[in-house]
């Protein structure tokens, strides 16, 4: 049974071994996302480490693993391309520093308005999809590792080690899931790496063909020998008005984009936690991540919904989590390349997998015959969007897909009580909102032909938003005119009688006192 909410203490041991797992499986994504980018393994592995401590020190989720991730690596690949192609590798470089360092600039900016709050707006419908989009692309992401080669070359393993890989990743999924119902004390994520890793080394040294971590660095590229690489070094990149206008739409992309990764995952851990982060502290805090990348030659990133798994899950709780994590892929590229690259794939893609099938909101499927079908709608989109396009569009999507059912359910309420007065005169009390939504529901509320000469319309229960509204109102006021009957506005806002003061055949405007309602109307903009 998956665990819904992650009940584990915070100290500072689970701290320490959650962060050493979560290093050893930042590794080869930190490499992979490298050549997505079209740039140096180090250049990643520099990403993944500067992302993980500034955040892990600054950011608003204690617990949440920021590195180098594919969504901002995407992003930035066209560019490297293009200015390679243009200006050759190093200038090409330059770009992507500056659009990194911008990047960071433009999400500092974000948290320092306060705008991160709003991620709390996102609808639970959207969430529940983004979640399973995403376990569904770090599954998918897994299978690149059984083929040798790239692109059009590349073939299926041989079934020997292939067979044997299958074998290894079974084993490292079983120790994860059956391991914690014997003992906590250590992260059965480690105890899994380092079981499979040793088993791994005894079958290669009998021979058999164990595919390893720079096995995959040199399917990538067979001119890379190591993971080893020094310390990143302080270079400020070359500013120009020219640059500036060139690297600018990369980089509002990517801090739109990390800026909503993040966030979503810091909601995620929130909710696996019952506890609670700081969107906008988050916000600065991955700003001021990417803009140390941009001036150390890191390619930038934001916070990583797999490893923040693997370390929540793992026990991570406090800042010291993600601390340690970066400084031991500090470590491991410094001085223990050697080791790493002796990690089997297979204990590797064993640990995402479980990752995936832990972060899939399995309870969806549990709650679609509870749900309005417009929910279950989204959560099938924003999944489908997640997978086929990319993050970023699929919470787009799913937002104006929510807001405008929102809208479809909110302008069926709109009502009206009838009652006639002691002049004769026929009141329709509404209640509810008038804007484009409910336009249609208020005009169908009245019986022009069979009401009497003067109608009140009372709006003290209700309220007028926006121009389509007004329009609504004109055309009763016309149909009602055309019919030689007289119309009564009640306790509209001051802004509504402003425009409707010249409409013809309503002899009656009144407003309620000190009511500053406001119009979404462009005369009043």
């Amino acid at each position: 049974m998956i665990e819904l909410i992650i009940k584990k203490p915070q100290n500072i041991k689970n701290d320490i071994l959650s962060g050493i797992t979560v290093a050893l499986a930042l590794v080869p994504e930190a490499i992979a996302f490298s050549f997505v980018a079209h740039v140096d393994p180090k250049v990643g592995l520099y990403a993944a480490f500067m992302m993980g401590l500034i955040t892990a020190v600054f950011g608003g989720r204690p617990g949440m693993i920021s590195g180098a991730t594919g969504a901002v690596a995407v992003i930035f690949a066209p560019l490297v391309i293009a200015q390679t192609k243009l200006h050759g590798a190093d200038a090409a470089l330059n770009y992507l520093f500056l659009a990194v360092a911008l990047m960071g600039i433009i999400q500092i900016a974000f948290g320092a308005l306060k705008f991160g709050k709003f991620i709390r707006l996102i609808p639970h419908p959207v969430m529940l999809g983004f979640v399973n989009g995403l376990a569904i692309i770090i599954f998918k992401a897994q299978f690149s590792q059984f083929y040798v080669g790239t692109g059009e070359t590349a073939r299926l393993i041989a079934t020997q080690p292939l067979t044997i890989m299958i074998g290894l990743i079974i084993l490292t999924m079983g120790i994860i899931h059956y391991l914690p119902r014997f003992t906590k004390a250590i992260p059965a994520t480690l105890v899994a790496i380092l079981t499979v890793t040793g088993i791994s080394l005894f079958l290669k040294s009998h021979g058999f063909e164990i595919h390893t971590v720079i096995d995959f660095i040199q399917n990538m590229d067979p001119s890379k020998t190591t993971i080893a690489a020094s310390l990143p070094s302080f270079q400020i990149p070359t500013i120009s008005l020219a640059a500036i206008k060139t690297v600018l739409p990369y980089a509002v992309l990517a801090a739109s984009v990390g800026l909503i990764e993040s966030l979503m995952t810091l909601t995620l851990v929130d909710e696996l936690t019952e506890t609670r982060g700081r969107g906008n502290k988050e916000s600065i805090g991955q700003g001021l991540a990417n803009v140390v990348n941009g001036l150390f030659g890191g390619m930038g990133g934001c916070a990583m919904i797999g490893q923040s798994m693997i370390n929540i899950r793992a026990g991570g709780r406090g800042r010291l989590s993600g601390v340690t994590a970066a400084l031991s892929l500090l470590a491991f590229f410094l001085f223990g390349a050697v080791l790493i690259e002796a990690i089997p794939l297979a204990a590797l893609i064993g640990v995402m997998f479980m990752v995936s099938v832990a972060t899939f909101e399995w309870s969806s499927f549990r709650i679609l015959k509870r749900i309005p079908r417009s929910d279950a709608f989204v959560i099938f989109i924003v999944s489908a969007t997640t997978v086929v396009v990319d993050l970023a569009v699929a919470v787009f999507v799913g937002v104006i897909i929510s807001a405008l059912v929102f809208a479809w359910e909110q302008g069926k309420k709109i009502h009206a009580t009838m009652d006639i007065n002691h002049n004769g005169h026929k009141i329709y009390k509404l209640k509810g909102s008038l804007f484009f939504g409910s336009a249609s529901s208020f005009k169908e509320l009245f019986t022009i032909q069979q009401d009497p000469e003067h109608i009140v319309i009372d709006f003290r229960n209700a309220r007028v938003y926006d121009h389509s509204g007004l329009e609504a109102i004109q055309n009763i006021a016309l149909r009602y005119g055309q019919s030689d009957k007289k119309l009564h506005l009640l306790n509209l806002s001051k802004e509504c009688r402003d425009l409707l003061n010249k409409a013809e055949n309503i002899i009656e405007v009144s407003i309620i006192k000190n009511l500053n309602w406001h119009l979404a109307e462009d005369k009043l903009a």
